[in-house]
């Protein structure tokens, strides 16, 4: 069988420690693949005026892909500002790349796993009514919308006439028309039918291959009657195919309350792109937070799997690296899932949870320490130390298992 070539994209800060130990992870495990490097993010922008160079879409395109780390994002003053002095004042935009991956590609399909792995420190917990506390097991997957929605890019400050023209017509914007173009910021949301069908076709066969018992669609039907109202409708209609799975019906504000009183409750989740980011990150956060929170970014041809967090650009300068790898190869492990790998992902995450059950090696985020150089001081291990830890895991299995098969 032919290597596949996996294009990576460490992008800023963090993401280039963090991915050289996923990479480490897929090359113990006995993933063989060539991996091919491409330019993405902050530096990219300063000195192209693009964060997603052409040559990297190209890769994409070709190798249908990716492992991305992460990006730095600032306001758009701010971007302007640093541009190299040949590019200001030339009318370059700065747009997220991965959003803009996103969009290029129709990756429509965010998939957000948030796991509990029992044994961690940061697992949500709360007093029983007799006394005492408890962990609930955290299993929820969510699916969001990707391309939509609010963070389709449709939006302008000081909105042209044109722009104007076409509200003036609905009634609620009665109220703003005295507001001078250049007082008033308008970001559009926008839900189609086809790609509203995809994500929740997504999510009920997820449902349905690995036995959840219902699936929810997070919205907000009764204040946003149009756009969350069109989510919802389709959610029942592809239900419908799926007679066996129940769906339920959250508003996002009220599941942002109920996640923390009973999470163990929910299992698939479905939302359009904004709801989606901010019940994902929720639901991360009662699992480890961001180090623990994978993402993958799924089209018909092309697929790329990050974690969720940020660049942290003042922890990457630290030696040695003290930042949480795990998100990072949980993310390479959605990649092997995707890829029909799943015996070596499932054995990543084996080796994740017994590591975290042990106790013995723990990164900051892990310990409750304030990010920062003197970290390590305190007993916290380094980034490299936890990927070492996972290895040490993996090699292990792999020797039981061939111990087994050698009697046998």
């Amino acid at each position: 069988m032919p290597k596949r070539t996996i294009v990576t994209m460490p992008g800023d800060g963090i993401g280039n420690q963090v991915m050289p130990e996923a990479l480490r992870v897929l090359d113990a495990i006995g993933f063989e693949a060539e991996y091919v490097h491409a330019d993405i993010g902050w530096e990219c922008w300063r000195n192209e005026g693009n964060a997603l160079p052409e040559r990297t879409v190209e890769l994409l395109r070709k190798h249908k892909v990716g492992l991305f780390g992460a990006i730095t994002s600032k306001p758009k003053k701010e971007a302007e500002a640093e541009l190299i002095p040949a590019l200001k004042g030339k009318g370059h935009q700065y747009f997220s790349p991965i959003v803009s991956m996103r969009q290029i590609f129709n990756l429509d399909v965010c998939m957000r796993p948030c796991l509990s792995f029992p044994g961690n420190p940061l697992n949500f917990i709360r007093k029983k009514p007799s006394g005492g506390y408890e962990e609930p097991h955290v299993n929820v997957v969510v699916f969001r919308q990707n391309t939509e929605g609010l963070y389709a890019g449709v939006e302008w400050t000081n909105p042209p006439e044109q722009v104007l023209a076409g509200l003036r017509i609905h009634p609620k914007f009665k109220p703003f028309e005295k507001v001078p173009p250049d007082e008033m910021a308008i970001s559009v949301r926008i839900i189609t039918r086809p790609a509203a069908r995809r994500i929740c076709e997504a999510a009920f066969r997820h449902a349905a291959k690995f036995g959840y018992k219902f699936v929810t669609i997070c919205e907000k039907p009764n204040v946003l009657r149009e756009t969350s109202g069109m989510m919802e409708e389709i959610a029942k209609e592809v239900q419908r195919q799926y007679p066996h799975i129940p769906l339920w019906s959250t508003n996002i504000d009220a599941q942002t309350m109920w996640l923390t009183k009973n999470p163990e409750d929910y299992g698939v989740i479905v939302a359009s792109n904004l709801f989606g980011d901010v019940i994902s990150d929720a639901f991360a956060g009662l699992v480890g937070g961001l180090g623990f929170a994978a993402s993958g970014n799924i089209g018909e041809e092309v697929a790329v799997f990050e974690p969720t967090h940020g660049s942290a650009p003042k922890y990457a300068e630290l030696a040695p690296p003290i930042v949480n790898p795990i998100a990072m190869i949980l993310s390479a492990a959605m990649m092997l899932d995707h890829i029909g790998e799943t015996e070596k992902s499932l054995n990543i995450r084996k080796a994740i949870a017994a590591v975290v059950a042990e106790g013995k090696v723990r990164t900051y985020d892990m310990m409750r320490l304030p990010g920062g150089a003197k970290a390590i001081a305190q007993g916290a291990a380094s980034t490299v130390e936890m990927t070492d830890a996972i290895l040490e895991k993996i090699g292990s299995s792999v020797e039981s298992a061939y111990a087994v098969s050698s009697r046998t």
